[in-house]
């Protein structure tokens, strides 16, 4: 019997439960799910990339089929090394679909591997990481958007 491995791909910068949520519900599809605390060269991060671990870790730590790494690369050599049979992608709005289509539609071309698109519950259909940052900056209480320890950590970074 093989072993079924996804990949979801992100930023967490932080991680919020929109994100917990969408991997929460993969997490019970696949024998095996990585997180992958990824680089987006048009973003510039607000934490480092073993904070983002560090509090990615801490919040799916109650998910025994959930491995949390960081990765450089591209996603798609990813999931071919790791023989990942799905990439699995948040969606919240219809902007998100334009954009994580071309991705989608390039990681099949160069892996052929196929994407899920999953949404959050709609509790969290509005949160980005952009938004949970920018609420903090402004001293605003970010905590039911968030794990405890992300909040502790906004609030020693901002």
């Amino acid at each position: 019997m093989s072993i079924k491995k996804a990949i979801y791909a992100g930023t967490f910068d932080p991680i919020h439960n929109g994100h917990i949520d969408v991997i929460e519900r993969a997490s019970k599809m696949f024998d095996e799910l990585i997180v992958v605390i990824a680089i987006n060269s048009k973003k510039s991060h607000l934490f480092s990339e073993e904070e983002r671990i560090d509090m990615t870790r801490d919040a799916l730590s109650h998910l025994k089929n959930v491995e949390v790494m960081f990765f450089s690369g591209l996603i798609a050599n990813l999931a071919k090394e790791n023989k990942a049979v799905a990439l699995i992608r948040g969606l919240r709005t219809v902007t998100d679909f334009e954009y994580e289509l071309q991705i989608a539609l390039m990681n099949r071309k160069l892996s052929d591997i196929p994407t899920i698109f999953m949404m959050p519950h709609e509790k969290y259909s509005y949160l980005t990481s952009s938004i949970i940052r920018e609420l903090s900056r402004y001293d605003q209480n970010v905590s039911e958007f968030v794990t405890p320890k992300v909040s502790q950590m906004l609030k020693s970074k901002i």
